[in-house]
Protein backbone atom coordinates (compact mmCIF):
# COMPACT_ATOMS: atom_id res chain seq x y z
CA UNK A 1 0.00 0.00 0.00
CA UNK A 2 0.96 3.67 -0.28
CA UNK A 3 1.58 5.38 3.07
CA UNK A 4 2.40 9.01 3.68
CA UNK A 5 5.88 9.84 4.90
CA UNK A 6 4.39 11.86 7.74
CA UNK A 7 1.19 11.73 9.74
CA UNK A 8 -0.35 15.12 10.43
CA UNK A 9 -4.13 14.66 10.47
CA UNK A 10 -5.74 12.05 12.69
CA UNK A 11 -9.20 10.91 13.72
CA UNK A 12 -10.49 9.17 16.82
CA UNK A 13 -13.73 7.23 16.42
CA UNK A 14 -15.37 6.69 19.78
CA UNK A 15 -14.94 9.65 22.11
CA UNK A 16 -15.55 7.96 25.45
CA UNK A 17 -13.05 7.46 28.22
CA UNK A 18 -10.40 5.61 26.19
CA UNK A 19 -10.96 7.35 22.87
CA UNK A 20 -11.07 10.72 24.56
CA UNK A 21 -7.76 10.09 26.29
CA UNK A 22 -6.14 9.01 23.02
CA UNK A 23 -7.47 12.16 21.35
CA UNK A 24 -5.99 14.34 24.11
CA UNK A 25 -2.55 12.76 23.69
CA UNK A 26 -2.60 13.14 19.90
CA UNK A 27 -3.76 16.75 20.10
CA UNK A 28 -1.25 17.64 22.82
CA UNK A 29 1.59 16.46 20.58
CA UNK A 30 0.57 18.63 17.66
CA UNK A 31 -1.63 16.33 15.61
CA UNK A 32 -4.93 17.60 14.24
CA UNK A 33 -7.66 15.35 15.65
CA UNK A 34 -11.23 14.94 14.40
CA UNK A 35 -13.57 13.28 16.90
CA UNK A 36 -16.23 10.98 15.49
CA UNK A 37 -19.08 9.40 17.43
CA UNK A 38 -22.72 8.37 17.02
CA UNK A 39 -23.56 11.91 15.95
CA UNK A 40 -22.14 15.41 15.85
CA UNK A 41 -23.74 16.48 19.13
CA UNK A 42 -22.13 13.62 21.01
CA UNK A 43 -18.75 14.41 19.46
CA UNK A 44 -19.07 18.09 20.36
CA UNK A 45 -19.96 17.30 23.96
CA UNK A 46 -16.90 15.09 24.11
CA UNK A 47 -14.71 17.84 22.66
CA UNK A 48 -15.86 20.30 25.32
CA UNK A 49 -15.38 17.71 28.06
CA UNK A 50 -11.87 16.84 26.91
CA UNK A 51 -10.75 20.46 26.80
CA UNK A 52 -12.20 21.14 30.26
CA UNK A 53 -10.55 18.00 31.59
CA UNK A 54 -7.24 19.08 30.08
CA UNK A 55 -7.56 22.42 31.91
CA UNK A 56 -8.10 20.52 35.17
CA UNK A 57 -5.08 18.31 34.45
CA UNK A 58 -2.98 21.36 33.66
CA UNK A 59 -4.12 23.13 36.80
CA UNK A 60 -3.15 20.10 38.87
CA UNK A 61 0.28 19.93 37.26
CA UNK A 62 -0.49 16.67 35.45
CA UNK A 63 -0.07 18.28 32.02
CA UNK A 64 2.43 21.00 31.08
CA UNK A 65 1.56 24.69 30.98
CA UNK A 66 -0.33 25.54 27.80
CA UNK A 67 -1.49 21.95 27.25
CA UNK A 68 -5.19 22.75 27.34
CA UNK A 69 -4.81 25.52 24.79
CA UNK A 70 -2.84 23.21 22.49
CA UNK A 71 -5.42 20.46 22.81
CA UNK A 72 -8.29 22.87 22.17
CA UNK A 73 -6.56 24.23 19.07
CA UNK A 74 -6.02 20.77 17.57
CA UNK A 75 -9.30 19.09 18.48
CA UNK A 76 -12.50 19.34 16.43
CA UNK A 77 -15.83 17.52 16.52
CA UNK A 78 -17.07 15.96 13.29
CA UNK A 79 -20.72 15.68 12.31
CA UNK A 80 -20.34 11.96 11.60
CA UNK A 81 -17.87 9.11 11.71
CA UNK A 82 -17.41 9.38 7.95
CA UNK A 83 -16.65 13.09 8.15
CA UNK A 84 -14.14 12.50 10.95
CA UNK A 85 -12.06 10.03 8.93
CA UNK A 86 -12.36 11.36 5.40
CA UNK A 87 -9.11 13.36 5.53
CA UNK A 88 -7.17 11.41 8.15
CA UNK A 89 -3.69 9.91 7.81
CA UNK A 90 -4.18 7.85 10.97
CA UNK A 91 -7.41 6.68 12.57
CA UNK A 92 -7.84 5.32 16.10
CA UNK A 93 -10.99 3.23 16.52
CA UNK A 94 -11.95 3.16 20.20
CA UNK A 95 -15.58 2.06 20.41
CA UNK A 96 -16.69 -0.37 23.16
CA UNK A 97 -15.23 -3.88 23.29
CA UNK A 98 -18.06 -5.60 21.42
CA UNK A 99 -16.98 -7.58 18.33
CA UNK A 100 -20.11 -6.89 16.29
CA UNK A 101 -20.04 -3.17 17.08
CA UNK A 102 -16.34 -2.88 16.26
CA UNK A 103 -16.84 -4.77 13.00
CA UNK A 104 -19.68 -2.46 11.99
CA UNK A 105 -17.71 0.70 12.80
CA UNK A 106 -14.59 -0.58 11.05
CA UNK A 107 -16.60 -1.19 7.88
CA UNK A 108 -17.78 2.42 7.99
CA UNK A 109 -14.34 3.78 8.84
CA UNK A 110 -12.44 1.89 6.16
CA UNK A 111 -15.10 2.67 3.57
CA UNK A 112 -14.82 6.42 4.14
CA UNK A 113 -11.11 6.82 4.95
CA UNK A 114 -8.45 7.71 2.36
CA UNK A 115 -6.72 4.63 0.94
CA UNK A 116 -3.43 5.66 2.56
CA UNK A 117 -4.92 6.01 6.05
CA UNK A 118 -3.62 3.70 8.77
CA UNK A 119 -6.39 2.27 10.95
CA UNK A 120 -5.61 1.18 14.49
CA UNK A 121 -8.15 -0.57 16.68
CA UNK A 122 -7.93 -0.09 20.43
CA UNK A 123 -9.11 -3.57 21.36
CA UNK A 124 -8.20 -5.14 24.69
CA UNK A 125 -8.47 -8.78 23.68
CA UNK A 126 -10.22 -9.39 20.33
CA UNK A 127 -7.81 -10.94 17.80
CA UNK A 128 -6.83 -8.53 15.04
CA UNK A 129 -7.36 -11.19 12.42
CA UNK A 130 -10.98 -11.49 13.50
CA UNK A 131 -11.58 -7.75 13.08
CA UNK A 132 -9.53 -7.42 9.88
CA UNK A 133 -12.21 -9.22 7.89
CA UNK A 134 -14.41 -6.12 8.31
CA UNK A 135 -11.76 -3.71 7.03
CA UNK A 136 -11.44 -2.59 3.43
CA UNK A 137 -7.69 -2.75 2.87
CA UNK A 138 -6.65 -4.95 5.83
CA UNK A 139 -2.98 -4.33 4.99
CA UNK A 140 -3.35 -0.89 6.62
CA UNK A 141 -4.99 -2.26 9.76
CA UNK A 142 -3.46 -3.27 13.10
CA UNK A 143 -4.14 -3.32 16.81
CA UNK A 144 -2.98 -0.32 18.81
CA UNK A 145 -3.86 -1.16 22.39
CA UNK A 146 -3.62 1.78 24.78
CA UNK A 147 -3.83 1.41 28.56
CA UNK A 148 -6.23 3.22 30.85
CA UNK A 149 -5.88 6.17 31.52
CA UNK A 150 -4.38 6.88 28.12
CA UNK A 151 -2.80 10.29 28.92
CA UNK A 152 -0.67 8.88 31.74
CA UNK A 153 0.11 5.19 31.11
CA UNK A 154 3.26 4.96 28.95
CA UNK A 155 2.86 1.54 27.34
CA UNK A 156 1.01 0.79 24.07
CA UNK A 157 0.79 -2.67 22.50
CA UNK A 158 1.13 -2.87 18.71
CA UNK A 159 -0.45 -5.97 17.18
CA UNK A 160 -0.08 -6.61 13.45
CA UNK A 161 -2.47 -8.99 11.75
CA UNK A 162 -1.43 -11.53 9.13
CA UNK A 163 -2.15 -9.01 6.37
CA UNK A 164 -0.68 -5.91 8.03
CA UNK A 165 1.92 -4.24 5.82
CA UNK A 166 5.27 -4.05 7.69
CA UNK A 167 5.51 -0.37 6.69
CA UNK A 168 2.21 0.28 8.45
CA UNK A 169 3.55 -1.31 11.63
CA UNK A 170 6.70 0.81 11.41
CA UNK A 171 4.73 4.00 10.81
CA UNK A 172 2.38 3.26 13.71
CA UNK A 173 5.37 2.60 15.96
CA UNK A 174 6.91 5.93 14.96
CA UNK A 175 3.63 7.68 15.73
CA UNK A 176 3.36 6.15 19.19
CA UNK A 177 6.98 7.06 19.95
CA UNK A 178 6.32 10.65 18.85
CA UNK A 179 3.63 10.79 21.54
CA UNK A 180 6.16 9.98 24.26
CA UNK A 181 4.77 6.47 24.67
CA UNK A 182 6.59 3.14 24.77
CA UNK A 183 5.35 0.77 22.04
CA UNK A 184 5.79 -2.99 22.23
CA UNK A 185 5.21 -5.23 19.22
CA UNK A 186 3.37 -8.41 20.19
CA UNK A 187 1.75 -11.29 18.31
CA UNK A 188 -1.92 -11.50 17.42
CA UNK A 189 -3.37 -13.82 20.05
CA UNK A 190 -6.47 -13.29 22.24
CA UNK A 191 -5.63 -10.90 25.07
CA UNK A 192 -2.19 -10.15 23.55
CA UNK A 193 0.31 -9.74 26.43
CA UNK A 194 -0.98 -7.17 28.93
CA UNK A 195 -4.46 -8.56 29.41
CA UNK A 196 -3.41 -12.20 29.22
CA UNK A 197 -1.16 -11.55 32.20
CA UNK A 198 -3.53 -9.18 33.97
CA UNK A 199 -6.51 -11.50 33.75
CA UNK A 200 -4.47 -14.53 34.82
CA UNK A 201 -3.55 -12.63 37.99
CA UNK A 202 -7.14 -11.53 38.52
CA UNK A 203 -8.45 -15.09 38.18
CA UNK A 204 -6.00 -16.38 40.78
CA UNK A 205 -6.89 -13.48 43.09
CA UNK A 206 -10.59 -14.39 42.89
CA UNK A 207 -9.69 -18.04 43.53
CA UNK A 208 -7.82 -17.03 46.68
CA UNK A 209 -10.94 -15.23 47.92
CA UNK A 210 -13.10 -18.27 47.08
CA UNK A 211 -10.65 -20.49 48.98
CA UNK A 212 -11.05 -18.30 52.07
CA UNK A 213 -7.35 -17.49 52.22
CA UNK A 214 -7.72 -13.71 52.18
CA UNK A 215 -10.26 -10.96 51.51
CA UNK A 216 -10.15 -8.71 48.45
CA UNK A 217 -8.82 -5.90 50.64
CA UNK A 218 -6.06 -8.08 52.04
CA UNK A 219 -5.07 -9.33 48.58
CA UNK A 220 -4.88 -5.78 47.23
CA UNK A 221 -2.68 -4.79 50.17
CA UNK A 222 -0.34 -7.71 49.55
CA UNK A 223 -0.06 -7.13 45.80
CA UNK A 224 0.32 -3.34 45.97
CA UNK A 225 3.02 -3.54 48.63
CA UNK A 226 5.02 -6.57 47.48
CA UNK A 227 5.48 -7.89 43.95
CA UNK A 228 3.10 -5.32 42.48
CA UNK A 229 5.33 -2.61 43.93
CA UNK A 230 8.27 -4.10 42.03
CA UNK A 231 6.23 -4.42 38.83
CA UNK A 232 5.93 -0.64 38.69
CA UNK A 233 9.60 -0.59 37.73
CA UNK A 234 10.59 -3.99 36.32
CA UNK A 235 8.93 -6.73 34.29
CA UNK A 236 8.52 -10.31 35.52
CA UNK A 237 11.65 -11.63 33.77
CA UNK A 238 13.89 -8.93 35.22
CA UNK A 239 12.43 -9.51 38.69
CA UNK A 240 12.84 -13.28 38.36
CA UNK A 241 16.44 -13.02 37.22
CA UNK A 242 17.28 -10.72 40.12
CA UNK A 243 15.60 -13.04 42.63
CA UNK A 244 17.17 -16.23 41.24
CA UNK A 245 15.51 -18.75 38.95
CA UNK A 246 16.56 -21.62 41.20
CA UNK A 247 14.45 -20.03 43.91
CA UNK A 248 11.53 -19.78 41.48
CA UNK A 249 11.86 -23.41 40.44
CA UNK A 250 11.84 -24.56 44.05
CA UNK A 251 8.78 -22.43 44.83
CA UNK A 252 6.91 -23.93 41.87
CA UNK A 253 7.52 -27.44 43.22
CA UNK A 254 5.94 -26.42 46.53
CA UNK A 255 3.00 -24.75 44.81
CA UNK A 256 2.39 -27.70 42.51
CA UNK A 257 2.14 -30.06 45.50
CA UNK A 258 -0.52 -27.83 47.00
CA UNK A 259 -2.48 -26.63 43.96
CA UNK A 260 -1.81 -29.09 41.19
CA UNK A 261 -0.73 -28.95 37.58
CA UNK A 262 -1.49 -25.27 37.01
CA UNK A 263 1.56 -24.47 39.17
CA UNK A 264 3.91 -27.02 37.59
CA UNK A 265 7.41 -25.73 36.84
CA UNK A 266 7.35 -24.22 33.32
CA UNK A 267 9.62 -26.34 31.11
CA UNK A 268 11.49 -23.30 29.81
CA UNK A 269 12.31 -22.33 33.40
CA UNK A 270 13.43 -25.84 34.32
CA UNK A 271 15.63 -26.04 31.22
CA UNK A 272 17.23 -22.68 31.98
CA UNK A 273 18.06 -23.76 35.54
CA UNK A 274 19.44 -27.12 34.34
CA UNK A 275 21.83 -25.20 32.12
CA UNK A 276 23.11 -23.34 35.18
CA UNK A 277 21.54 -20.06 34.14
CA UNK A 278 19.80 -18.97 37.31
CA UNK A 279 19.71 -15.22 36.74
CA UNK A 280 21.83 -12.36 37.97
CA UNK A 281 23.79 -14.65 40.30
CA UNK A 282 25.16 -16.54 37.30
CA UNK A 283 25.11 -13.60 34.87
CA UNK A 284 22.39 -15.08 32.72
CA UNK A 285 18.79 -16.22 33.11
CA UNK A 286 15.99 -15.41 30.72
CA UNK A 287 17.79 -12.08 30.30
CA UNK A 288 21.50 -11.43 30.00
CA UNK A 289 23.21 -8.84 32.19
CA UNK A 290 26.89 -8.30 31.49
CA UNK A 291 29.03 -8.74 34.64
CA UNK A 292 30.17 -5.12 34.52
CA UNK A 293 26.55 -3.97 34.78
CA UNK A 294 25.50 -6.11 37.75
CA UNK A 295 26.45 -3.69 40.53
CA UNK A 296 24.96 -0.71 38.70
CA UNK A 297 21.71 -2.60 38.07
CA UNK A 298 21.31 -3.54 41.73
CA UNK A 299 22.10 0.02 42.79
CA UNK A 300 19.54 1.35 40.34
CA UNK A 301 16.96 -1.15 41.61
CA UNK A 302 17.47 -0.18 45.24
CA UNK A 303 17.38 3.54 44.46
CA UNK A 304 14.24 3.12 42.33
CA UNK A 305 12.43 1.16 45.04
CA UNK A 306 13.36 3.72 47.68
CA UNK A 307 12.21 6.62 45.49
CA UNK A 308 8.94 4.86 44.70
CA UNK A 309 8.34 4.23 48.39
CA UNK A 310 8.91 7.93 49.09
CA UNK A 311 6.49 8.92 46.33
CA UNK A 312 3.81 6.62 47.71
CA UNK A 313 4.26 8.15 51.15
CA UNK A 314 3.87 11.63 49.65
CA UNK A 315 0.75 10.64 47.75
CA UNK A 316 -0.86 8.97 50.74
CA UNK A 317 -3.66 6.43 50.74
CA UNK A 318 -5.96 6.40 47.73
CA UNK A 319 -9.33 7.92 48.76
CA UNK A 320 -11.97 5.33 49.53
CA UNK A 321 -9.60 2.36 49.49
Amino acid sequence: MTTKDTISTTAVVGSGYMGGGIAQVLALHGYKVALGDVDGETAERARVRLVEQARDFEGSGLLPEGAAETIEGNLVAAASIEEAVEGADYIAEAVPEQPDLKASILRRVSGAAPCHAIIGTNTSAIPIGELASSVTGPERFLGVHWMNPAPFIPGVELIPGEETDPRVLERAEQLIQSLGKTPARVADTPGFVANRLQFALYKEAVQIVDDGVATPEQIDAVVANTFGFRLALFGPFAIGDMAGLDVYESAYHTLEKAYGERFAVPEALAATVREGNIGLKSGHGFLHVAPEHKAALLSHRDNAYARLAQLRTELGQAPGL
